[in-house]
């Protein structure tokens, strides 16, 4: 028998059926839609995870401190640390320190004699303790700001490194542009070398340059979305004047956008101002900056950490830093995301192996409904090979349609995901597998069936009831 008129056989017996085809098909069509998914899926996550990390360098190397909120230099944690390309708004402006009141004040325990404070009991004499502790030295361990010196000292005296900058984050009321009223935003005070560190372009102007944090001059750069906000465009936005915590402050320059960074922060909603300025104006002794550094060897990340802690310790020898690397955030993303994709991969097999259950069984009936037809045509001369492929193209063929609607409802399905904030990427490439997939699904579980009913002896085909 010639290939056309099995391929017509196969036409007939499918249109003839047309309900039992689709509803034969329904695994198949559910597997092809899951693979189109689990492809556009994965490969949204992949997308998202280089979008959230793509202001950063994989050498970076964030260093902050946050055993203590309070002393003669930090007293809250107003101006939390922010990091490369994160920045991260602290509490609001009086939010509550760890300030110690001394001088004849109460303490849990009673009263102690001489008038001093004490924890954990009453001690004579005016002496200040904690749990055997004396309480100055426990304050000189845990409230640790790190400053300048501290990134000079870094600098001076750790190996590998190519650059480092000190920045912190604050949040603080901004008003201006075609803002009705003042509203919230982050505000990060950075050094010159912030903008470069940390994989930021400027759209117009200038970033913060040295002069402007030598001199405190009060300046800023916007965020894309600030200007947006603020303005209606970046053009509108530059050289604009703009009051934070009500001081005015000239727009010097505004970002490109950026997106999300892992965070959750993006500096498209931060407005960037000098360090010092900052310091001056905004956060005062209350702030708690974050220490950045890059290697110049990704892969001597834990080398270079091993190195700052020793220069660190030389400043606080009881203290212990918290050490953030990029890289590390990003292989950590990325694994998520590959583990994600995993598990969705595992459950469109399991979909196409069910789908490939039903059509071999379907088929199994097939040939017993079919067995007077399939003596016939062994008696007009059709051979073993000849009744193996029809069925075979009548499988493949089931699988065909199933798979082309499947990626048919995987166009139906994407919409309400990204209605639901999945960030779905179809490809053509999607599409191709998902209909090999499943026309290979289909002849597999369709193979067993057909040599089945090759097999049939004419004479027994016939006298079947």
């Amino acid at each position: 028998m010639r290939i056309g008129e099995l391929l017509r056989l196969v036409w007939m017996n499918i249109t003839q059926n047309k309900f039992k085809t689709i509803m034969t098909s329904i695994g198949i069509i559910v597997g092809a839609a899951t693979i189109v998914m689990v492809i556009a899926i994965g490969k949204g996550g992949k997308e998202d995870v280089a979008d959230q990390f793509k202001n950063l360098n994989a050498g970076a190397i964030d260093i902050s401190y946050d055993g203590g909120n309070s002393n003669e230099k930090s007293s809250s944690d107003d101006g939390g640390g922010g990091g490369m390309g994160m920045p991260s708004g602290g509490a609001p402006s009086g939010a509550p320190g760890g300030n110690s009141s001394g001088g004849g004040g109460n303490a849990p325990g009673g009263d102690p004699p001489g008038g001093s404070d004490a924890f954990g009991g009453d001690f004579p004499g005016g002496g200040m303790f904690f749990g055997g502790q004396d309480m100055e030295e426990r304050m000189n361990q845990e409230n640790i700001t790190l400053d300048e010196d501290d990134l000079d000292d870094i600098e001076t005296f750790t190996s590998g490194i190519s650059d480092a900058t000190i920045s912190y984050t604050t949040r603080a009321s901004v008003d201006g542009g075609d803002l009705d009223e003042a509203a919230t935003y982050t505000i990060a005070g950075v050094k010159e070398n912030y903008a470069d560190m940390s994989n930021l372009s400027v759209a117009v102007g200038d970033f913060i340059l040295a002069s402007d944090d030598e001199n405190k001059e009060k300046v800023c750069v916007l965020g894309a979305s600030v200007a947006e906000e603020m303005f209606g465009s970046s053009i509108d936005a530059y050289g604009s004047v703009i009051y934070i915590d009500e001081r005015s402050y000239v727009v010097n320059g505004v970002l490109e956008s950026m997106g999300t960074v892992a965070s959750g922060i993006s500096p498209d909603d931060s407005v960037f101002i000098p360090y010092d300025t900052g310091v001056k104006y905004l956060v005062g002794t209350k702030v708690n900056p974050t220490i950045t550094v890059l290697a110049e060897d990704v892969t001597n990340i834990d080398g270079v950490i091993a190195e700052i802690t020793d220069v660190l310790a030389q400043s606080y020898p009881n203290a212990e830093f918290t050490f953030e690397d990029a890289g590390s955030k990003m292989e950590a993303a990325s694994a998520s995301n590959d583990i994600l994709t995993m598990l969705l991969i595992a459950m469109a097999a399991i979909v196409f192996i069910v789908g490939g259950i039903g059509i071999m069984n379907v088929l199994f009936v097939s040939v017993k409904e079919r067995t007077n037809e399939i003596g016939i045509l062994k008696a007009i001369g059709c051979s073993q090979g000849n009744i193996l492929m029809e069925f075979l193209l009548e499988a493949a063929a089931i699988s065909l349609i199933g798979g082309v609607l499947g990626i048919a409802a995987s166009l139906l399905v994407t919409p309400v995901a990204r209605y639901f904030g999945v960030r779905v990427e179809l490809s053509a490439a999607a599409f191709l597998i998902a209909l090999l997939f499943a026309i290979g699904t289909g002849t597999l579980f369709g193979f067993y069936p057909a040599y089945k009913a090759s097999k049939l002896v004419p004479v027994e085909a016939l006298s079947a009831e």
